[in-house]
């Protein structure tokens, strides 16, 4: 499972930028999905690279992530409590290692698929160049959960 961030804005995208922006869900800065590991999806993240980061994302990473950022349909907490009173799942790490085996999706539990993150602490490396470069975007591999660390 990738992990992907929107880093930029929206003045000036492309529009087939921002049909695939707007398929992969980021409509706004600082949002963050999960997306699976297949071609279509390398094709558009590829097609966007200049607009998001992601990388690979493990399940400690994610249950951190769903613990402090996630929320159900209609604004509730993700909490081990809520999950064990409204779900057949009992805790968050048990929901974390599902969603990265890609055995349920969040919509299936009534998750949002969104996470809405904070701006980096430290801030970005910047937002024009690519990680090889020295900037944001682009893919990063394992480096994503620094990144996520700083914003959750």
């Amino acid at each position: 499972m990738f992990f992907v961030i929107r880093i930029r804005g929206t003045t000036g995208v492309n529009k087939g930028i921002a049909d695939t922006l707007k398929m992969l869900r980021l409509t706004r800065i600082n949002h963050g999905v999960l997306v699976e590991e297949n071609p279509n999806y390398k094709g558009m993240l590829q097609k966007a690279k200049d607009y998001i980061t992601w990388g690979e994302i493990d399940s400690d990473t994610l249950a951190e992530i769903i613990s402090k950022r996630g929320e159900f349909v209609g604004g509730k907490k993700v909490t081990d409590e809520y999950l064990k009173e409204n779900t057949d799942y009992s805790s968050i790490e048990e929901i974390a290692n599902l969603l990265i085996n890609s055995e349920i999706k969040a919509t299936d539990i009534d998750m949002k698929p969104i996470f809405r993150l904070h701006p980096p602490r430290k801030g970005y490396e910047g937002i024009r160049l690519s990680i090889n470069e020295g900037g944001s975007l682009g893919y990063r591999g394992e480096v994503i959960k620094d990144l996520v660390n700083r914003m959750t």
